[in-house]
C-alpha cells in the first residue's frame, strides 16, 4: 500500500512533467489501476482524461511505473536501515525526497550489506577510532605516535604503518560512501569529462573506423554514437573509457575533507582522497555514467524505432487488386504466390529466371499465364537477393503484355523470420518457407498492418542498433506501438487472424485463439454481443475490446462502426431525434449529420453522454468504419527500372522514406540501394531530429548529391528546390530556454560545493 503523500506527489509530478492537468493524471491512473488498457482509455474515456492521446498515456504509464518502483525501493531501503538501528529522521527525509533510483542507491550505500572489504577488515582490527582521530585534524602528538597506540600483533597490526594503512582504508571507504560527494563527482564528470575510444588494432578494417581515435565531451555525446561505441567494444574492436577531470575532482574532495590544510594530517587525508577516488569512486562512477548514457541512448533509439514502426504499420492498404508476390533468389529460384483481393492464396509456383539457371523466357511464359488466368494487376517484389535482376525481368515482361500491370518493391525485412515461424506453419501447413515468404510479400502490400503484426517488431528493420539494447524494454515499447496502431484501425471480427486479434485492447493470446476457434465452430459473428460466448472472454475484456471489433453486414449496423456498445442507446436516441434510423447508417445516408447539431454540450447532457463522446459518435456515423490509414501517402507504383549507374548528381527523383535514424533518413528511389539524406540536408533550417520533418512511408522529392558505385552509397538532399519541410511551431525557442535553465542549475550546484564539508562527513560517520 502506497503512502497517501506519495500518491499525491506522483500525480503532481507526472502532471508537471507531461504538462497536463493533475485531474487528468488522477483519472488516468485510476483507470489504469482498474485494468483499462491504453487504447481503451484514449478512445472511450476522453471525458475522464480530458482526451489524452495514446502517446501521452503511455508516457504517463511508464512514468507511473518508474515512480512506483522507486517508492517500493525506498520502502525496502528504509526497512533495511531501520532493522540495523541506524535510521535517523534526517536520513529518512533524504531517502523519501530522492527522485531517482541512483540517488536512493547513493544514500543506501553505507548501510548496504557488504562483502569483506579492506575497510571492514581494518574495523575488525579496532582501527576505526584512529580513523576518527585523523578525520578530526587536531592531533597534538605526531601521527606515528598516535598510530602506535593501535599496534596489536594478535590482530595482525604489527606496527604503526599497518595501523595507519588500515585507518586510511576506513576513511577511503567512508568518503566513497558519502552520497553528496558521489552526486557532485558525477555532475563534475558529466560536465567536464570526455568519452574516448581507440582501436585495439589500427590495421583492422571495420565499420567502426571513425571511432579508432574518438574523443568527445560526455555532455554532447549523441545516442547513436553511444550505441555504436558499445557495439564496437562488445565486438572487441574498440577500447572505450571515460576520461574524468581528475584534478578538479580531487580538488573538490580535498576541499570537503581537509578543513585544516596546515595540520600534519593534511598529507595523509590527501592520500586518502586520491585512493578513495581512484580505487573506489572512479570505477563506479564510470560504470554509472556509461550505463546512464546507454539507457538514454536506448530510450531515444526505442522512441525513433517506435515512430518508424508506427508509420510503417499505418501504411495505406492497396485494396481490390489481385497481387503476385515475388520472393527473388538465385540458385533456389524465385518463389511466386498469387493472392486475391481478400488475401486468399490462389496459386504458388517457382521460376528460375536468374543465375545459374537463367531460364528467362520460360519464366516469363509462366508469369504471363498467371497474369492472364487470375487477372493480376500488381506485382509485389521483395528487395532481397536477386531483386535487381528480377526487377529487370519484370520490367521487360510488362512491356510485352497487353494489359496494364505495375510493380512495387517492398521491404523483405522479417519475411524469412515469419516464414520459418510456428505461426506461419500453422497458417500454411502445406507450404514451404519460400511459398510463405512470397505470400507475405503480396499480403504486406494489400494490408501492411495485418501482415506485419505476425512478425517480431524488432525484425521489421526500421530501427538502429535494436539488437544491442535492453530487449525487454524494446519489446514492451514496440508491442505498445503495434497495439495502438491495431486499435486505431480496428479489426474485422470475422476475418482477423489470431495474431492480429491479440493486439486488440483486452484480448490476450489465448482469448484471440478462442475467438478464432469460436468463429470456426459457429460460423461468422453476427453481433458484437456474441463475443461474451467466447471462452475466457468476460465482461471486463468485452468492455475493453468491443469498440475495436468490426462486423460488416451484421444484425446491428453500429457493430460496423467505432461506436462502443455502451453508447448504443444514446446513439439510437440521437438518430431518432435527427430523423434517422439504423438502416440509414448501413446505407451511409447520415452524411452531414453534424450540421444538424448546434449545441453539442446541451445535446450530450440530454443523451446522457459526454460531449467528447458525442462528437466521436457523430464522426463515426458520418464515416462509419473509416480507415485512418487512408490519409497516409500511397506507395509508389513503378513500371520501369532504374539502376545506380543511371544516377547523376543533380537529378530530381521521387522516393519513399524507408527508415529514419538519428543522423538522417534512408530513401528508396528504386535502385535497390537506399540513399541517405543526412540530417543537414533534410531542411533549410536547423532541426534537432529527422523525425521533426520526415516519417517512414513519406513520399518525398530528392536531389542526387553524389553516387559511389563501388561502395554503393548514394547521398541525397531534400532542401529547397526538392522538398519544403515545415518546422514544428515553438521548437526554435525551446533550445535557448533549456540552455538558460541548464546554466542556472549548474551555477546553483557549484555554489553548494562548500556546504558538503567536514561537519557533514562527521555527521555522516556518526549516523553509520
Amino acid at each position: 500500500m502506497y503512502r497517501k503523500e506519495f500518491f499525491m506527489d506522483v500525480i503532481e509530478k507526472i502532471a508537471e512533467e507531461l504538462e497536463i492537468g493533475a485531474g487528468q493524471v488522477k483519472a488516468a491512473v485510476q483507470l489504469i489501476d482498474e485494468g483499462c488498457t491504453i487504447p481503451f482509455i484514449a478512445r472511450y474515456r476522453k471525458e475522464a482524461t480530458g482526451a489524452l492521446n495514446d502517446e501521452v498515456l503511455r508516457n504517463l504509464y511508464d512514468r507511473l511505473t518508474y515512480l512506483r518502483n522507486l517508492e517500493d525501493k525506498k520502502q525496502t531501503v528504509l526497512a533495511s536501515i531501520e532493522e540495523q538501528g541506524k535510521l535517523t529522521e534526517e536520513l529518512k527525509t533524504q531517502i523519501l525526497a530522492a527522485e531517482t533510483q541512483v540517488a536512493v542507491d547513493d544514500l543506501y550505500r553505507p548501510f548496504r550489506p557488504k562483502r569483506r572489504t579492506r575497510a571492514t577488515i581494518a574495523k575488525e582490527k579496532g582501527l576505526e577510532p584512529l580513523a576518527n582521530t585523523l578525520l578530526q585534524q587536531d592531533l597534538t602528538t605526531s601521527i606515528e605516535e598516535e598510530a602506535a597506540k593501535y599496534i596489536d600483533p594478535e590482530k595482525e597490526v604489527e606496527d604503526a604503518k599497518d595501523a595507519l594503512a588500515g585507518a586510511k582504508d576506513i576513511l577511503a571507504e567512508l568518503i566513497s560512501d558519502h552520497a553528496d560527494y558521489r552526486t557532485r563527482i558525477r555532475e563534475i564528470t558529466m560536465k567536464k569529462g570526455r568519452l574516448v575510444s581507440n582501436a585495439k588494432d589500427l590495421e583492422t578494417e571495420s565499420v567502426y573506423e571513425m571511432y579508432y581515435d574518438y574523443d568527445e565531451a560526455l555532455s554532447s555525446v549523441a545516442g547513436h554514437r553511444t550505441l555504436a561505441l558499445n557495439r564496437g567494444e562488445k565486438e572487441k574492436i574498440l577500447t572505450v573509457k571515460v576520461e574524468a577531470p581528475v584534478e578538479d575532482i580531487i580538488q573538490y574532495l580535498d576541499k570537503q575533507v581537509i578543513t585544516e590544510p596546515g595540520a600534519q594530517t593534511a598529507p595523509i587525508l590527501h592520500e586518502v582522497v586520491v585512493d578513495a577516488y581512484d580505487r573506489l569512486i572512479a570505477p563506479a562512477i564510470e560504470r554509472e555514467i556509461r550505463n546512464d548514457l546507454t539507457e538514454k541512448a536506448e530510450d531515444g533509439a526505442i522512441k525513433v524505432f517506435g515512430k518508424n514502426l508506427e508509420q510503417l504499420l499505418m501504411q495505406p492498404p492497396i485494396k481490390g487488386q489481385v497481387v503476385l508476390g515475388w520472393d527473388p533468389a538465385f540458385r533456389t529460384g524465385c518463389k511466386l504466390a498469387v493472392v486475391d483481393a481478400t488475401g486468399k492464396v490462389l496459386d504458388t509456383t517457382v521460376i528460375y529466371p536468374t543465375a545459374p539457371q537463367n531460364k528467362v523466357e520460360e519464366s516469363k511464359t509462366v508469369v504471363k499465364k498467371l497474369i492472364a488466368k487470375y487477372h493480376i494487376t500488381l506485382i509485389s517484389l521483395g528487395n532481397g537477393t536477386a531483386s535487381r535482376e528480377s526487377e529487370q525481368i519484370i520490367v521487360d515482361l510488362l512491356k510485352e503484355i497487353p494489359v496494364p500491370v505495375q510493380y512495387v518493391i517492398v521491404n523483405e525485412a522479417g519475411a524469412s523470420v515469419y516464414s520459418a515461424s510456428k505461426l506461419a506453419t500453422e497458417e500454411f501447413p502445406n507450404f514451404d518457407v519460400g511459398q510463405r515468404s512470397a505470400t507475405s510479400m503480396a499480403r504486406r502490400l494489400q494490408d501492411p498492418l495485418a501482415e506485419l503484426v505476425k512478425i517480431d517488431p524488432k525484425s521489421i528493420g526500421v530501427g538502429q542498433y535494436q539488437h544491442d539494447m535492453n530487449q525487454k524494454k524494446l519489446s514492451e515499447a514496440l508491442s505498445g506501438v503495434v497495439e495502438d496502431c491495431v486499435n486505431r484501425v480496428g479489426v474485422d471480427l470475422n476475418t482477423a487472424s489470431a495474431s492480429l486479434l491479440e493486439y486488440i485492447s483486452g484480448i490476450s493470446r489465448t482469448i484471440a485463439k478462442n475467438i478464432v476457434c469460436y468463429r470456426e465452430e459457429n460460423g461468422e459473428f453476427s453481433s458484437r454481443a456474441q463475443l461474451l460466448k467466447v471462452a475466457k472472454l468476460g465482461p471486463k475484456a468485452y468492455e475493453q475490446c468491443a469498440g475495436f471489433m468490426r462486423i460488416t453486414g451484421g444484425k446491428n449496423p453500429l457493430d460496423a462502426t467505432g461506436v462502443h456498445p455502451e453508447s448504443y442507446a444514446a446513439t439510437k436516441e440521437l438518430l431518432a431525434r435527427l430523423g434517422y434510423s439504423l438502416e440509414d447508417v448501413s446505407s451511409r445516408a447520415v452524411v452531414g449529420i453534424s450540421r444538424k447539431i448546434s449545441d453539442y454540450k446541451t445535446l450530450a447532457g440530454e443523451l446522457g453522454v459526454g460531449e467528447l463522446t458525442l462528437r466521436d459518435i457523430v464522426k463515426e456515423l458520418e464515416k462509419p468504419a473509416r480507415d485512418p490509414r487512408e490519409d497516409m501517402p500511397k506507395p509508389i507504383l513503378r513500371s520501369d527500372v532504374l539502376e545506380i549507374k543511371d544516377l547523376k548528381p543533380g537529378m530530381i527523383l521521387k522516393g519513399t522514406v524507408r527508415n529514419v535514424i538519428d543522423f538522417g533518413a534512408f530513401v528508396d528511389i528504386g535502385v535497390h540501394q537506399d540513399g541517405l539524406v543526412h540530417i543537414s540536408e533534410i531542411c533549410d533550417h536547423f532541426i534537432k531530429h529527422p523525425l521533426e520533418a520526415v516519417s517512414v512511408g513519406d513520399i518525398v522529392d530528392v536531389k542526387v548529391l553524389s553516387v559511389d558505385e563501388k561502395k554503393e552509397r548514394i547521398q541525397l538532399s531534400m532542401k529547397t528546390g526538392t522538398n519544403q519541410v515545415r518546422k514544428p511551431s515553438g521548437s526554435s525557442g525551446s533550445k535557448s530556454k533549456q540552455g538558460k535553465g541548464g546554466k542556472s542549475r549548474e551555477k546553483r550546484k557549484t555554489s553548494e560545493d562548500g556546504e558538503l564539508n567536514l561537519s557533514g562527513l562527521r555527521n555522516f560517520m556518526r549516523n553509520r
